[in-house]
């Protein structure tokens, strides 16, 4: 059974930036710093209340670097993936198997910290096309070793994922696979009369995807766009990263009530990314 977003894969194409620009706009440094060395990839992890976040680059030769590079070959930096966590990977093969979608087998990965001493251990299982529609996405189980959790997130620090964006031409094939074959909940479903288009929301782990559909003739393709993140004062957060350098639009009142919204302009590596505070009703 999916339970939640597991965490979001970046392509970078130079670590080490990558982590600095991050770093200055949650406000606090990645909780890990490894590499896997069969998929020839090192990565930056940034932990949050309800997901992380990972930077990944290529650093050698393996599928995960092969992953990293043709990302930035044909869209540049960028959101990559969507992993979902589940708890027993087996029993959803099978339950995928029984509605029809043929799959490999459950895989193992391992990943280690730079300084050897720390390791972390999971299982995947990666989908098929007619369930992903375009979109990278595999499920995992974690089985041995843990990220750390920051012990406090400051005023001006980013705290947790708000929304995920996913632009789909073909929403109601969306609903079928998230809804009826995922298991997820759908919590909205409404034309935008506006644009033309319906915006789905479904809602897992203190977090949403937000799906913006607008059909078209071109082929099925669902396709990652853009990060909200949540912060408890973006007042605070606003100042902090004007005097780091950032590009942000000045703070407003946003479409949902009782929250305030800037959006960041520079320095996300291609991600259109917004920071939102929920104010108190």
């Amino acid at each position: 059974m999916i339970n939640k977003i597991d965490h979001l894969i970046v392509s970078v194409k130079n670590i080490s930036e990558a982590e600095n620009n991050y770093s200055k706009l949650f406000g606090m440094n990645p909780v890990w710093r490894g590499k896997h060395t069969e998929l020839g990839t090192i990565n930056s992890i940034f932990n949050f209340n309800n997901i992380y976040f990972e930077l990944l680059a290529a650093n050698g030769e393996g599928l995960g670097a092969q992953l990293v590079n043709n990302t930035i070959e044909k869209n540049g930096e960028g959101l990559t993936g969507l992993v979902l966590g589940a708890e027993d990977l087996e029993k959803d093969k099978e339950n995928f198997i029984k509605k029809g979608f043929d799959f490999g087998s459950v895989s193992f990965g391992e990943g280690t910290d730079f300084d050897g001493e720390k390791v972390r251990r999971w299982k995947n299982l990666f989908l098929p096309d007619d369930l992903t529609r375009g979109l990278f996405t595999f499920l995992i189980q974690h089985t041995e070793g843990e990220l750390p959790v920051p012990d406090t997130f400051p005023k001006s620090s980013v705290h947790k994922l708000d929304h995920v964006v996913i632009n789909t031409n073909d929403p109601d094939g969306f609903i079928e696979v998230y809804e009826n074959i995922y298991g997820l909940r759908l919590a909205l479903d409404q034309t935008v009369e506006k644009w033309g288009g319906r915006m789905l929301f479904f809602r897992l782990n203190q977090t949403t995807i937000e799906v913006i559909g607008k059909k078209d003739d071109r082929e099925i393709e669902d396709k990652l766009w853009g990060l909200a993140w949540d912060v408890e004062d973006l007042k605070a957060t606003h100042k902090r990263l004007l005097q780091e350098g950032f590009d942000l639009t000045p703070v407003k009142e946003g479409r949902k009530p009782n929250t305030l919204v800037a959006t960041v302009k520079s320095n996300t590596h291609n991600i259109p990314t917004l920071l939102i505070e929920h104010l108190a009703p």
